[in-house]
């Protein structure tokens, strides 16, 4: 006889499965505004950013701590979220929906792994194995060929996942993460206000274009966030990591159904092979004990 799932563990799929959404969201509608024209990638940045801080200075203002996002967060933090946004919005002129999400989510635990490696952390056969065949992924993933994708399409999206991998990291133990992903939000305005000065010239936009990224930092960014922030209460380190590489394979899926992108064989095998090799790392120092774990 079956046992009934218990409401917490119901209520965390169910956090956790809308977090995984709305990140992928990001790549959909970022690519579906990017890639249609209606925006330009700066303005993209710009109202992403500033809709996802008022989104969650109202979220803490409902949660009766009003003032808590203009004290919390950091500079240092702030610096890696404007670096991811802003690369992840010029990567994606130039690559397709899922290709973008691999490269990102690929880069973001690559980079956890290699700072871990960096601070000392020891990695068994099979954590060895795993990190190589991620990089032989990537490298088969940007071989040239016709289905490449452009290098600096590429390029810039790596950065913006090792950009996000450092934030992530540096959140890490965060005792109120909310308040502080929304201090960090408030502190990317002034380069808010940079970038918006110095793009103003070539700035492109339509009320389509303004609504999907208001979509992308309100809905997919502020709230996406707040319930992933939720979520992690009851996921272990390695499965909030694991589970996060589902994200590439949901954007995929999101840029057949909404943009019509094709998917292509380069695509699949260097997913395979990117995820498949992050995920044998994840394995591997989860058996492996706590001394030699990647921390992620």
């Amino acid at each position: 006889m079956l046992t009934p799932a218990k409401p917490s563990a119901i209520r965390s799929f169910v956090l956790t499965l809308l977090a995984l959404v709305a990140f992928a969201g990001n790549s959909v509608l970022c690519r579906m505004a990017l890639g249609a024209g209606t925006v330009d990638a700066a303005s993209f940045t710009s109202i992403r950013l500033l809709s996802g801080a008022l989104v969650l200075l109202l979220i803490l203002a409902v949660n009766g701590k009003p003032g808590r996002g203009f004290s919390r967060g950091s500079w240092s933090a702030s610096l890696m979220l404007f670096l991811y946004a802003v690369t992840f919005s010029f990567a994606y002129i130039h690559l397709n929906t899922g290709t973008g999400a691999l490269i990102l989510f690929g880069s973001v635990q690559i980079t956890m792994i290699l700072l871990a490696l960096m601070k000392g952390t020891r990695l068994h056969l099979a954590e060895w194995l795993g990190v190589i065949t991620a990089f032989g992924g990537f490298v088969y993933l940007v071989a040239p060929g016709v289905s490449a994708p452009p290098l600096g399409g590429f390029t810039l999206m790596a950065i913006a996942g090792a950009a996000w991998g450092v934030y992530t990291l540096k959140g890490r133990g965060s005792d109120d993460p909310l308040a502080d992903t929304a201090g960090n939000f408030m502190r990317t305005l002034p380069l808010v206000a940079v970038l918006s000065g110095a793009s103003v010239h070539t700035a492109q936009l339509s009320a389509q274009g303004i609504l999907l990224a208001v979509l992308s930092g309100a809905v997919a960014s502020g709230m996406g966030y707040t319930l992933w922030y939720s979520a992690l209460r009851s996921l272990s380190a390695s499965q909030a990591a694991v589970l996060q590489l589902l994200v590439p394979v949901l954007a995929a899926l999101g840029g057949v159904v909404f943009i019509a992108e094709a998917i292509s064989l380069r695509l699949i095998v260097s997913a395979l092979l990117i995820l498949g090799g992050i995920l044998l790392v994840m394995l591997g120092s989860y058996y492996s004990g706590p001394r030699s774990r990647v921390q992620s």
